[in-house]
């Protein structure tokens, strides 16, 4: 098999097909939405709905990306929330304080990065802990570090270097946007391309593989967690800048949504497999779906309902799709014996990540090429 690029097998396969694949339900139902929105309700698809749609996504959007690659790791990461509201008040405290506003926010997000190497990356990576209990621990105490800190109290911004975040233009389009185009452009590069993203779909699919091959899975999974942090206080940065003020308040449903978006993307929540394009259809959907049945009158509390249920079967749906799909990959694998029992192994190992839509250089584990 051809191993030379770096990436998602799918996204480097010549047929649309294998390439839309593993998220072509979340593909299918934005598509009817689009086309259901469009004709009942003309200003659900005019310019500026859908571009005040994709400012409302933009902290979601940014959160999901990086926690696609926490997810593929076989992570999960529950205080992106936490981080992305201590982001907030770090920068408001150092404005306050005099610092520049671009000063500060480079120190938040690298805040909010070393928070999430830290607190979580050490914890995970080097101690083995549990993921869930890790982030779940760390979502609890960075809250009641902000409610320390701040007193419970929010704090207004005024700076017009940090409000033009929001309510900025570059070529007639919201500089949210731009922040959107840029983080997405970034993770694909990272998945596709860098030695990096193959070995998180590696620490993913086994991480006591990825170590007999030579992959540091602690450090892998330190800078997932890293660049977690990291995303979670863009977020925090520009959310902030969308309402004008830092609040103490912790958005516990940010998480929440990131991981719906990403599971709706074809994500696996076991590791392994996944890729950002899923991810972002995910987030455009569940935005998109809020914002059309909010224009169609429906109220507040029916929206939640309808949106989980959708979220539910569609999660589930896929699910099973996939389970049925590994399945007959693993059975077609079987009946492809060679008489060499070593490289039967190696092939059916090569054809059960293709199918899986995993980089096809994880294949490589099993007769221990990695990066060293």
């Amino acid at each position: 098999m051809k191993r030379n690029a770096i990436g998602p097998a799918s996204l480097r396969d010549p047929h649309l097909w294998r390439a839309i694949r593993p998220f072509a339900p979340v593909l299918a139902m934005l598509l009817l939405l689009v086309t259901v929105g469009g004709l009942t309700q003309p200003i659900f698809l005019s310019l500026n709905n859908l571009q005040n749609l994709l400012v409302s996504q933009s902290v979601v959007w940014v959160v999901a990306l990086a926690m696609t690659f926490v997810i593929i790791s076989a992570g999960l990461d529950l205080s992106v929330g936490a981080i992305a509201t201590l982001a907030g008040i770090v920068l408001v405290k150092l404005i306050g304080d005099g610092v520049p506003a671009w000063l500060a926010i480079l120190f938040a997000i690298i805040a909010g990065t070393a928070v999430g190497a830290v607190a979580n990356g050490l914890l995970v990576g080097r101690a083995k802990l549990s993921v869930f209990v890790v982030t779940l621990a760390s979502m609890t105490a960075i809250t009641g570090f902000i409610q320390l800190w701040t007193g419970s109290s929010s704090a207004f911004i005024n700076d017009s270097l940090v409000l033009s975040l929001a309510n900025g233009r570059m070529l007639g389009v919201a500089v949210p946007i731009w922040i959107m185009t840029i983080t997405l452009v970034l993770a694909l590069y990272v998945q596709r391309y860098t030695y990096f993203g193959r070995d998180v779909y590696a620490v993913g699919g086994s991480a006591a593989a990825a170590e007999l091959s030579g992959i540091r899975t602690s450090r892998t999974l330190i800078a997932v967690y890293a660049i977690a942090g990291g995303a979670a206080a863009i977020g925090g940065v520009v959310g902030s800048a969308i309402t004008g003020a830092a609040t103490a308040q912790v958005d516990n449903t940010l998480a929440l949504q990131a991981i719906a978006a990403v599971l709706l993307g074809g994500t696996l929540l076991t590791g392994g497999a996944g890729s950002v394009i899923g991810t972002v259809l995910g987030v455009l959907f569940i935005g998109g779906l809020a914002n059309y049945l909010s224009i169609s009158g429906v109220p507040g509390a029916w929206q939640q309902v309808l949106t989980g249920v959708i979220l539910v079967i569609a999660v589930g749906g896929g699910r099973l799709r996939r389970s049925r799909f590994v399945k007959r990959a693993d059975r077609d694998a079987g009946s492809s014996a060679l008489p060499n029992r070593q490289s039967k192994s190696v092939v059916g190992a090569d054809d059960h990540v293709d199918r899986l839509d995993v980089p096809g250089d994880v294949a490589g584990l099993s007769s221990g090429s990695g990066p060293g």
